[in-house]
C-alpha cells in the first residue's frame, strides 16, 4: 500500500518553501508516547500543555516535545528535563539550553521576548546558558500525526544516534510528513526532507562550519514560505552557503504571486518572483487524509540581482 511520502517522492513533489514557520523554537524533553497533539496528549500535564499553547500563540515561538531515540517505555515523568530555546533569524541566531525538574517553570518565560529574539527570560527563568555542543538534529517521529514519520523517521533517528552523532533527538511535529523523513537543524533553523543518514551527517558537518546544505532543504523556519523558496533560490544562483549571509527583507504581494527581496550581509540584493501552484495530480496529503488534494507548491519564477553596492561593483 502506498504512503503519502512514497507518492510524493514518486511524483517528485518540490520541497522548497515547505518548512514550518517559527522565528524561535522551544523544545521540551518528554519521554514516553506522544499523541497527535503532543502538548496535550503525552505524559506532559495537559493543563500545562494548554497553558503553553496559549502563551506562545501569536509570539513567533513554536513549541515541540523531544525525546532521545530508542524504545519509549510508558513510564513516569523524568526527574530532570532538557529544554532548548533557539532563535533562527540571521544576525541574531542563538541556541540556549537548560535543565528543569518542574516543567511548570516554563510558564515564567516571556514568550513575546523569545519570539523577538531576546533570550534573557529563558536564562532568568530556567537558569539557561549557551548550548556549547553539536548542532541539534531533530527528526520527526510522531506516528500519531502520520505513520510515515514513525516508519521513516524513527529508523533515521536511531541510525544517527548509533553512529555517534551528537545532538540527535526525536521531535513531535515539523509539518510536511509527506516529505518524511523530515529533519530540523538548530541553531540556524533549516528544515530538510527525504534525507538519509549520510546526507544528515553532511548537513551537520556543514552547520558546524556555519554553512547550509541546499540539497534536500525545505527552507529556513525564520521566513514565511515564499521567502523560504526565494532565499534558497538566491543561495543556489549566487553560490552562497554561509548560514548568516542572507536575509529576507521584504515580501510584497499575496497568493498566488509574491515579489521577495533577499539581501546579503555585504549589501547585495536580489528580486525574486515566487508563484504558488498546486501539485498535480491530486493525491493524499497525509496517510490519514480521506480526500485527495493538490498541495501548494512554491515555484521560483525569476531571480534578478539588483544594482551592486559600489564597493562590490569593481
Amino acid at each position: 500500500m502506498s504512503t503519502c511520502s512514497s507518492v510524493s517522492r514518486d511524483l517528485d513533489e518540490p520541497i522548497s518553501g515547505t518548512a514550518a514557520t517559527a522565528k524561535t523554537w522551544l523544545l521540551v524533553e518528554q519521554p514516553g508516547p506522544w499523541g497527535a497533539h503532543a502538548l496535550t496528549s503525552s505524559h506532559l500535564d495537559p493543563v500545562l500543555g494548554r497553558a503553553l499553547e496559549r502563551a506562545a500563540k501569536g509570539t513567533g515561538v513554536r513549541i515541540a516535545l523531544i525525546r532521545r531515540p530508542g524504545r519509549h517505555a510508558d513510564g513516569g515523568a523524568p526527574l530532570v528535563r532538557r529544554v532548548y530555546a533557539s532563535h533562527t533569524a540571521p544576525g541574531n541566531v542563538w541556541l540556549r539550553s537548560a535543565e528543569v525538574g518542574d516543567p511548570q517553570r516554563l510558564l515564567a518565560l516571556d514568550f513575546a521576548a523569545l519570539g523577538a529574539g531576546d533570550h534573557h527570560s529563558f536564562d532568568a527563568a530556567l537558569d539557561g546558558r549557551p548550548h556549547t555542543g553539536d548542532p541539534l538534529a531533530l527528526v520527526c517521529t510522531n506516528g500519531k500525526r502520520d505513520r510515515c514519520c514513525a516508519l521513516l523517521g524513527r529508523p533515521l533517528a536511531a541510525e544517527l544516534a548509533a553512529s555517534g552523532a551528537e545532538g540527535v533527538w526525536e521531535v513531535t511535529h515539523l509539518g510536511g510528513h509527506r516529505f518524511s523523513p523530515t529533519l530540523l537543524v538548530l541553531p540556524y533553523g533549516y528544515a530538510y526532507g527525504r534525507v538519509g543518514a549520510p546526507a544528515v551527517k553532511e548537513i551537520l558537518r556543514s552547520v558546524r562550519d556555519a554553512r547550509i546544505v541546499v540539497e534536500g532543504c525545505r527552507g529556513s523556519s525564520a521566513w514565511e514560505r515564499p521567502g523560504q523558496a526565494a532565499e534558497l533560490a538566491v543561495r543556489t544562483a549566487a553560490g552562497e552557503y554561509a548560514a548568516d549571509a542572507l536575509s529576507v527583507v521584504r515580501t510584497d504581494g499575496a497568493a498566488p504571486r509574491w515579489e521577495v527581496t533577499v539581501a546579503h550581509a555585504d549589501g547585495r540584493r536580489w528580486h525574486v518572483v515566487v508563484a504558488q501552484g498546486g501539485s498535480l495530480p491530486p493525491r493524499a496529503e497525509s496517510c490519514g487524509a480521506s480526500v485527495l488534494g493538490s498541495p501548494a507548491r512554491m515555484d521560483v519564477v525569476a531571480v534578478r540581482e539588483l544594482t551592486r553596492p559600489a564597493a562590490l561593483a569593481s
